[in-house]
């Protein structure tokens, strides 16, 4: 006798980084692929969608967290009970890289695994004039001594937006098939559309 079993995936993504480097800004964009210039401070805020592909139910949480240091016990919490991590400065804030740094020994500390899921993002390259962070050095960096993913984003002129959600999926070992589908409701890759599987979404809800 074999019977079938309705698949459930669920998966947390925590953004963590410095004030004002765009994290919330980058949220918004995959969301609801809309851009919002004044920044807003953020305290916590928990973000969750429901996507269905090819009859399977993925739910994603996603923790869009304070850029300052006055909640460490809601930042550990977050940590514990995530599954992947997005670590954001801006390309425009020498100061915001080392943040990232601090907030990357204390993930490995609280997760107790060198091998924790992360993608280190280097936001708002569209201000080209103002850059601060070469990204030779940031490679450098990670390649020598922290092995982890690393892209570039503007989460005004939407690059690369998508496909930090994307790694930051698959390194949360959803399986392959849910990362391009989500690629899809954006219409990112117009070339490969009839070849990926349908994506629903089927509610979503801000908790605050």
């Amino acid at each position: 006798m074999s019977f079938e079993v309705k698949e459930k995936t669920e998966v947390r993504l925590v953004f963590l980084g410095a004030a004002g480097v765009g994290k919330t800004a980058l949220i918004q964009r995959f969301l609801k692929d809309t851009f919002e210039p004044k920044h807003r401070r953020t305290v916590e805020e928990l973000h969750r969608k429901e996507y269905e592909v090819a009859g399977v139910k993925v739910t994603i949480n996603i923790m869009d967290t304070s850029g300052s240091y006055s909640f460490p016990a809601m930042r550990k919490l977050s940590i514990q009970n995530s599954d992947a991590f997005a670590l954001v400065y801006a390309v425009d804030d020498l100061e915001s890289l080392e943040a990232v740094k601090t907030l990357r020994e204390e993930i490995l500390e609280v997760k107790e695994d060198k091998f924790t899921p992360i993608v280190v993002i280097g936001n708002k390259i569209d201000r080209l004039d103002e850059r601060q962070v070469s990204s030779k050095d940031v490679l450098s960096m990670l390649e020598q001594d922290w092995n982890h993913s690393f892209m570039e984003s503007s989460a005004k002129d939407n690059v690369n937006v998508m496909e930090a959600f994307r790694e930051l999926l698959q390194q949360a070992n959803l399986p392959s098939r849910f990362s391009p589908a989500l690629c899809r409701r954006r219409e990112t890759f117009p070339k490969e559309r009839s070849k990926l599987p349908k994506l629903n979404k089927t509610n979503s809800c801000l908790i605050t």
